[in-house]
């Protein structure tokens, strides 16, 4: 185990370097309630092994100066371990850490204070942990003072201040001393909205100077828009490395698979019996046996990006001859808005079943929904929809994971495009595009906003 911290950088050299690092703790589940249990304990062999937990247990990593580096993940997977290891805050267990260069960090509200100091105080204090004498800080005082706004609170003990007042202050001092490498935390999310913009101004200005910057966040969207790489931990290790938008995607995909792990353990079947949210109804003379939500390979899964192929596959199962039926489908936000609802004789596809059981697909070669959790609801039905044969409310979830390549905000991506500004004087008459011209609203069939007609709406 090797840990060197040098006050500079070589050109050309890493300002971290971590090969194989690892860092164990021990959980103590028995403690002792008086010397005389101490005493036996102490000489006392142990039965069993000390319950052991490693938050990191092989990380190696690079980072150079001029780099952004995000690091997501999981809450208890290693992260703010790895900030605290890189501070030397806590030694590895086993592996080598390389730091070069000064190191300005705001890990946990509250460190690096003591709080019986005023504010004042603690400014020279936490300067002088930071490798800055009295002169400096001096020099300093007055924008610290100003960035944090605290006013007259400055010279008031901190013990009395509140969260958003310490990380105003802990950040204020953390960036005015001229770091070469920055190292936050998820502590930026304590402050209000002013000052998190202010916040990443500071961040934004140090990247341009060709600052160093090792951020831990969950959210995603600063990781995608501030960072030039992303690291995602998991279980103590390195499950990702590369372009935040790449890293990203393969994070949401996990979590997704997990949710719906979790989430189809926890679900109860379609019944009968209930109304609203996964109610089920219908004569049964067809019946859906089951509902796959695919992508473009026909693998089912649970969760999409914005623009995937989507494929709602329909299993069926025929139990009386009936002339042929009408399949349909609907898509939920989950805040109940109903979105859409395509069914087969809206389409004019032919139905005649040649055998008993079978499949059926709806396909969406691009998913114009956004980023949100929906449900999807299935249907059969004779085609004067006056005998619903089976139908399944909001029974089966989809989600759609964010999308680095998102075109805006909302529900559903109008997949529209904006065109280049026209000067004044110009002709007012453009051509939005070469594709035919839209239809009117009247031309429109407002009943396709359902799985099937009159009185099954989802």
């Amino acid at each position: 185990m090797t840990v060197l911290r040098t006050p500079t950088a070589q050109p050309g050299e890493a300002l971290i370097e971590l090969h194989h690092v690892a860092r164990r703790f021990t959980k103590r589940t028995d403690r002792s309630r008086s010397l005389q249990e101490l005493f036996i304990r102490f000489f006392r062999k142990r039965a069993v092994d000390p319950d052991e937990f490693w938050p990191l247990r092989d990380v190696s990593l690079i980072v150079r100066p001029g780099d952004c580096v995000g690091v997501i993940g999981p809450n208890g997977s290693g992260k703010s371990t790895l900030l605290k290891l890189i501070t030397g805050i806590l030694p590895p267990t086993r592996g080598d850490i390389i730091v070069r260069g000064r190191v300005s960090s705001l890990l946990e509200l509250g460190a690096g204070f003591h709080p019986d100091l005023t504010g004042r105080e603690n400014i020279y204090l936490n300067g002088s942990i930071y490798g800055l004498d009295r002169a400096a800080m001096d020099r300093r005082l007055d924008e610290i003072i100003a960035y944090a706004g605290l006013g007259d609170f400055i010279d008031t003990p901190v013990k009395h201040y509140s969260s958003g007042m310490f990380v105003r202050l802990g950040f204020a001092v953390a960036i005015h001393t001229d770091p070469d490498l920055l190292l936050v935390d998820e502590v930026l999310a304590v402050g209000d909205a002013a000052f998190q913009h202010r916040c990443m101004e500071s961040i934004y200005r140090l990247r341009r100077e060709g600052k160093t910057l090792l951020l831990v966040s969950h959210d995603l969207r600063t990781v995608e828009s501030l960072c030039s790489r992303a690291v995602w931990i998991q279980d103590g290790l390195i499950a990702a490395e590369g372009a935040p938008g790449d890293v990203i995607m393969a994070y949401n995909r996990y979590v997704a698979a997990q949710e719906e792990a979790e989430a189809a353990q926890r679900r109860p079947p379609v019944e009968s019996t209930r109304v609203g949210v996964g109610a089920r109804h219908g004569s049964r003379s067809i019946e859906i046996t089951h509902v796959e939500l695919c992508d473009a390979n026909g693998t089912p899964s649970s969760s999409f990006v914005t623009g995937e192929t989507l494929i709602v596959r329909l299993y069926y199962r025929r139990h009386r001859p009936v002339e042929p039926p009408v399949f349909g489908m609907a898509i939920h936000h989950e805040n109940g808005f109903h979105l859409f609802g395509p069914n087969t004789l809206f389409a004019g596809v032919d139905t005649e079943l040649d055998a008993d059981e079978g499949s059926i697909d709806y396909v969406i070669p691009r998913l114009t929904l956004l980023e949100g959790q929906y449900a999807v609801s299935v249907a059969v039905h004779n085609r004067a929809d006056t005998e619903t044969y089976d139908y399944h409310d909001r029974a089966y979830p989809l989600r759609v994971v964010y999308s680095p390549a998102r075109a805006g905000y909302g529900m559903v991506d109008l997949q529209g495009s904006w065109q280049p500004p026209v000067p004044a004087g110009r002709a007012a008459v453009r051509q939005a595009g070469k594709g035919p011209a839209a239809k009117l609203p009247s031309e429109s069939r407002a009943h396709e906003s359902s799985p099937h007609p009159a009185h099954h709406q989802p």
